[in-house]
């Protein structure tokens, strides 16, 4: 088997997390500024079998498209071009963050560790991941 990969896209940063080969264990993988990131996914692919990967769909409570839903489609457009034969799925993102920070807190991270957006944008990835892994 290959593994699934999921990314919480966002404007600066983001977060990437990955399955083991077996598509059982979701694990935060990276935070890469998302101007690096088609090069961080090229590298990536190029050194592990992934045969999928999850983006984030952002909603409002009303199912409608959020703020950023125009930058995640241009960024899939671009993906699309570059990696034609992925396999891309959308999976819904709505709480993510608030999970994320809640997990941070469970797990008894500092408030200044906390404050870390780039393991927030990790750990949200995790949960997208996790949300499909387990529907």
């Amino acid at each position: 088997m290959a593994r699934i990969m999921a990314l919480d896209y966002g404007y600066k940063r983001t977060g990437i997390a990955v399955t083991d080969e077996m598509q059982i264990i979701a694990s935060g993988l990276a935070t890469v500024p998302t101007v690096d990131l088609m090069p961080y996914l090229e590298k990536y692919f190029a050194e592990e079998n992934v045969e999928l990967v999850l983006v984030g769909e952002p909603k409002q409570m009303d199912y409608t498209a959020s703020q950023s839903e125009a930058a995640i489609s241009e960024f899939i457009v671009r993906f699309r071009l570059r990696f034609p034969l992925m396999e891309l799925k959308r999976v819904d993102e709505r709480f993510t963050s608030k999970m994320a920070v809640r997990t941070m807190i469970d797990s008894g991270l500092k408030k200044k560790k906390r404050q870390n957006k780039s393991l927030l944008d990790e750990i949200s990835a995790t949960i997208i991941l996790q949300t499909y892994l387990y529907k």
